[in-house]
């Protein structure tokens, strides 16, 4: 039975809706990272640069149990005007089936896999990792009918206590000597606490119900996401994965905590400011000024946040290693400089993909997905003569070339113009330059 208004919040609620999904999104983050961030200085402190590289080859694959967790059905779900029982129980076991089929083949090509990095350690660590795409799949519908509805407080409630359980157990298992393993177990208890507290907060549940039409009317919008989604976790894990490959788990263990450090924490910003944005964004797609509107006023609200802190941690990102993190993580620092441009870029970037996929424009970011992704890898490629620094300078080039395309295609699709895009950044920019030069010249005096 289709349910147009009930899945739908009223116009006249919507921004209370989104306001409060924003609040409950700064109180889960101001959570998480903290959480994350004294976790990942901890790790460093009892785990060795080999451990996160080893747990690095294999965390390499750990996004594909997103990807693949629903098939980009979920996306769907959040998006359409009308649902039906049908749509959700088809996009349930379809999930289900696909988090099943994806767990058997990643125990199977753990072998594999450990054999192409050259490091046999990889495989019982990929074969356990591989339980995530199942246990990811089993709270997909649950989180896109939550998300649907705006519901942020049970959704954020739920991540903030999979996550302290997460922490706990890593630390605990690095403390007594476990290595890569304390971070491939960290990673699978977020999956298993998130999807346990997902059915305990979600009122749904699936019928034994299979729609083949319902399939092929979501799979028009999903097949497009998913392909996008694909093509951003090769984008994203590509550099990992060329620097384990051919640099070592060393050079991988700095390049990952740079990472980490750097463009982790900020993404967390824009990230979940977007998950808010997007089933609100899907409600209001046939009003494109406001629509339009709204996108402008998030990205100079998260440019406020990005910029100065990345700029000032570019300049005192010696200073920070040697105090965070030790001397030993030392050659990180160069690295850390780079990266913070790039996490500047990215997290400016956050919202254009809800926009496209909200204006069901997904071809148009399907085709820049094909463009950006090849760009990367290139630059990926290339930068490997250099070492860890060159991929991460080559990465920080291609970006800053990628992204002004991307936001003319975003402008373009709620009618605006870059121009509009420059004029409304110009003043956090300006006060961000002026904190920049004074940082800097603080420090050299």
């Amino acid at each position: 039975m289709a349910t147009p208004a009930a899945d739908a919040p009223p116009a006249a609620g919507l921004r209370d809706r989104i306001l409060r999904g924003l609040g409950w999104k700064v109180i889960s983050q101001i959570v998480l990272l903290a959480s994350k961030f004294v976790v990942a200085i901890v790790l460093a402190r009892l785990l060795a640069p080999d451990d996160f590289g080893l747990a690095g080859m294999v965390l390499v694959f750990a996004s594909l149990a997103y990807v693949f967790s629903d098939l980009a059905l979920g996306a769907a779900l959040v998006q359409r005007r009308v649902l039906s029982d049908a749509d959700r129980s088809t996009v349930f076991w379809t999930s289900f089936a696909a988090g099943l089929a994806f767990t058997g083949l990643g125990v199977a090509l753990s072998g594999p896999i450990a054999a192409l990095y050259g490091e046999p350690a990889v495989q019982p660590l990929f074969a356990a990792l591989s339980l995530s795409f199942l246990v990811n799949a089993l709270g997909t519908t649950q989180k896109a009918l939550l998300t649907r509805e705006l519901d942020f407080r049970r959704l954020e409630l739920r991540m903030i206590l999979a996550t302290l359980i997460a922490a706990a157990v890593g630390i605990a298992l690095a403390a007594y000597g476990f290595g890569a393993w304390a971070i491939i177990a960290q990673q699978l208890t977020i999956a298993g606490v998130s999807t346990v507290l997902l059915w305990a907060v979600s009122p749904w549940r699936p019928r034994f119900t299979f729609s083949r039409a319902s399939l092929r009317d979501l799979s028009g919008f999903s097949a497009n996401v998913f392909a996008t989604r694909m093509l951003f976790y090769v984008s994203r894990n590509a550099d990992n994965f060329l620097i384990g490959r051919f640099l070592g788990t060393a050079a991988l263990g700095l390049y990952a905590l740079a990472y980490n450090v750097m463009l982790t924490p900020f993404s967390q910003i824009a990230g979940p400011i977007q998950e808010v944005l997007f089933p609100a964004f899907s409600r209001m797609q046939d009003d494109v000024r406001r629509l339009g509107s709204i996108w402008l006023r998030v990205n100079r609200m998260v440019a406020a946040f990005a910029m100065p802190a990345l700029l000032g941690l570019m300049i005192v990102a010696s200073d920070f290693v040697h105090v965070a993190l030790g001397e030993r993580w030392e050659d990180a620092v160069p690295l850390i400089q780079i990266l913070a441009w790039v996490g500047l870029l990215q997290s400016l970037q956050r919202m254009n993909s809800s926009v496209l996929q909200a204006r069901d424009r997904t071809s148009t970011l399907l085709v820049f997905s094909v463009v950006a992704v090849s760009a990367n890898v290139v630059a990926f490629v290339v930068g490997l003569r250099w070492g860890i620094v060159g991929v991460a300078v080559c990465y920080a080039v291609s970006n800053t070339a990628l992204q002004p395309m991307y936001t003319w295609l975003t402008a373009r699709a709620v009618g605006l113009s870059l121009l509009d895009c420059a004029r409304n950044l110009s003043g956090v920019a300006q006060a961000s330059l002026l904190m920049a030069a004074l940082v800097l010249g603080c420090r050299l005096l």
